[in-house]
């Protein structure tokens, strides 16, 4: 006789259904094309989300699982294109562990995409060593090309494009940092340096100090709605934003390449103000001119006069 245990099992539960690739584009839902297998390198927009591609949106919608460097922040550009593709960190802080597990994953065939919080992966976000990893297993690696502060900066400074030298951060500490403009400073070509808000002056300052008077110009929010150009020589840019009470927002700043003949500024007046103005902002005279006069090696008596000329004080 039949088992009637066996009989009565309940059938087994039916399979998730799989979900929908598609996206939302102009209030409409969008099937997403089919995806090759391999690595896709997916640019996303760096402020207004106005800014992704097409392109985009389709490999995040067919891909298998987004690579997000935090899934919280790229989770709001995928619910707003109404993607609903499974999102996985990848970072910094993880990316040893995670790298052998992706890396199974396109072994068995799967499409991934790997994007940052905003704008083009790799370009001072993790992503290098994945990419590498994936061509050297043969693996297809794709660029999905899109927004890029770096490019959009360069396109709004008004400096010379024909030549330019991407730094990214420079080092937190000022010695560390201006031993590295100084290293900079004979590059025959724009300078583009990424800088968190709360260094920017600093930054500017030091630059000032270590690159006189070139023309500069400090990009802020691009794209979003409350960006900003700065422009003029370095010790004018400096003063601007040593006079500001909070700086805000991602931050690019251009320096244009020396032109013939022109020397190192790091003992003129316009370096000591640029200086100056960014140490005033934050601490007394006295202070300011200890501290200025031991980070430049100028002798206080000729610091000082510069802090009672800028002061209003002589």
């Amino acid at each position: 006789m039949p088992d009637a245990r066996a009989a009565a099992a309940p059938p087994p539960m039916p399979s998730a259904p799989e979900r929908a690739k598609e996206f939302m584009l102009f209030g409409r839902r969008v099937p997403a094309e089919s995806l090759v297998a391999g690595l896709h390198v997916v640019s996303t927009p760096i402020g207004n989300l106005k800014d992704i591609s097409i392109r985009a949106l389709n490999a995040l919608a067919a891909a298998d699982v987004v690579l997000a460097e935090d899934t919280r922040v790229s989770g709001k550009l995928l619910s707003h294109y109404g993607v609903a593709t499974p999102m996985i960190s990848y970072h910094d802080h993880n990316a040893a562990r995670m790298r052998p597990q992706v890396m199974e994953r396109l072994a068995r065939g799967e499409a991934i995409a790997l994007i940052s919080d905003a704008g083009t992966p790799l370009v001072s976000d993790p992503g290098y060593r994945l990419v590498t990893d994936a061509i050297e297993a043969g693996f297809p690696v794709t660029a999905i090309p899109g927004a890029s502060a770096l490019l959009a900066a360069l396109a709004i400074a008004g400096l010379p494009t024909d030549r330019f030298f991407f730094e990214g951060f420079l080092p937190p500490k000022s010695a560390a940092r201006r031993a590295r403009l100084k290293a900079l400073a004979a590059i025959p070509g724009t300078l583009v340096l990424y800088e968190s808000p709360g260094r920017a002056a600093e930054a500017v300052a030091d630059a000032a100090a270590m690159l006189g008077a070139r023309r500069a110009v400090v990009a802020r929010e691009l794209t979003k709605l409350h960006e900003e150009a700065i422009r003029g020589a370095l010790p004018d840019v400096a003063r601007d934003l040593a006079a500001r009470d909070v700086v805000r927002g991602e931050i690019v700043i251009l320096i244009a390449p020396a032109e013939e003949g022109e020397s190192s500024a790091e003992d003129s007046e316009a370096s000591l103000d640029a200086l100056l103005g960014a140490a005033l902002a934050n601490v007394s005279l006295k202070q300011a001119v200890a501290d200025v006069a031991a980070r430049t090696g100028e002798p206080r008596r000729v610091v000082y006069a510069r802090a009672l000329a800028l002061t209003g004080k002589s």
